[in-house]
């Protein structure tokens, strides 16, 4: 373990022997930090958090501290962060709050850039990339593989479904189906994210399928209800490698709390 002696990391906390603390940095009594995980100099980690194995934090971010929210009383909510991420300067995450699960989630092998803030009860997945200055307010969940472009922001309590692009400076405040492209203030959908989707090695007869599924939720005058009983049909009429992906998009309508961005 390598520490620098400017460091002040409590004696309760639990650090593994490969884990670096750069100068200045300051580990709370109830963190826990995996094997290979490296802390630069002067960042705040605190709360009840437990950070995984491989995990690159950059100077000057707070990770764990309490959550914004007036409700909060003290309770022991935690912050749970996965493998391999990168987070980069100025990052602040916060722990849950009882009356949204207890608890914050970042995933594995998420790129996270300058200025990106987690808000409590956030749930994050795999494969994300947030550019610089992305905020998520509280209760946001974030599928695997979504890209937030810089300065997006997300309403409390919308979802994001995997593979989706959101667009620089978009505002959203109504959930976001799979693999929908979109932008703007107030935001709108744009497509399908097919470059991303193509650089994740998904098939011709894949895309073409989603793009089906899209044009079902958006370009057929349906009201959800109508297009989830459209978009079953289509699915079953599909193979099972494009089905499986029809179905994420069903499912997702009837998960969708806000309505969805149209």
């Amino acid at each position: 373990m390598v520490i620098h002696a400017t460091a002040l990391v409590d004696p309760k906390a639990e650090l593994d022997s490969s884990v670096e603390v750069g100068p200045y940095s300051i580990i709370g009594a109830h963190v826990r930090i995996g094997a290979g995980t490296r802390v630069g100099p002067h960042v705040v980690i605190d709360g009840h958090t437990t950070i995984g194995e491989h995990n690159e934090l950059f100077q000057f971010s707070s990770i764990g501290a309490q959550p914004q929210d007036k409700k909060w009383a003290g309770e022991a909510t935690r912050l749970e962060i996965g493998d391999r991420n990168t987070i980069r300067e100025f990052c602040t995450f916060n722990t849950g709050t009882v009356q949204g699960g207890g608890v914050t989630r970042l995933g594995s092998d998420n790129w996270i850039s300058a200025y990106v803030h987690l808000a409590h009860d956030c749930l994050v997945g795999n494969h994300t990339i947030f550019s610089n200055n992305a905020q998520l307010a509280g209760h946001v969940e974030i599928g695997d593989w979504v890209i937030m472009s810089g300065f997006a922001n997300v309403h409390q309590f919308c979802k994001i479904g995997a593979h989706a692009f959101v667009g620089m400076s978009t505002s959203l405040t109504q959930d976001v189906p799979p693999f929908v492209l979109l932008n703007g203030n107030p935001a709108q959908a744009h497509g399908v994210n097919i470059e991303g989707l193509k650089r994740r090695g998904f098939t011709r007869e894949q895309i073409n399928g989603i793009r089906t599924a899209y044009k079902l939720i958006y370009r057929a005058g349906l009201t959800l209800e109508e297009s989830k009983a459209a978009l079953f049909e289509e699915e079953q009429a599909a193979t099972p490698e494009v089905a499986e992906h029809i179905r994420a998009m069903r499912e997702f309508l009837g998960v969708a709390s806000r309505g969805i961005v149209r």
